[in-house]
């Protein structure tokens, strides 16, 4: 598979927060997981779409998570 682009996979999640200033949740167990995206603008997509339809929650975030940069399978540790 020489030449082939890296596979650039984005996670999108989100749920209710204990304080809206931080990033913590108020209950991992109810963590919304949106889906698995091949690409930035798809993932981005997805992410727009839930952060409108909660958007009178102020403790409702939705993020997007750059699943490629948690593997590189050039490097040993990773």
């Amino acid at each position: 598979m020489a030449n082939a682009t890296p596979q650039r996979l984005h996670l999108v999640f989100g749920g209710e927060l204990v304080d809206p200033q931080r990033s913590e949740f108020r209950n991992v167990e109810d963590i919304h997981i949106v889906g698995i995206f091949p690409n930035y603008a798809s993932a981005y997509d997805a992410w727009k779409a839930e952060a409108q339809r909660t958007v009178d929650n102020a403790h409702m975030r939705y993020f997007i998570a750059h699943l490629h940069r948690l593997r590189d399978e050039e490097q040993e540790q990773s």
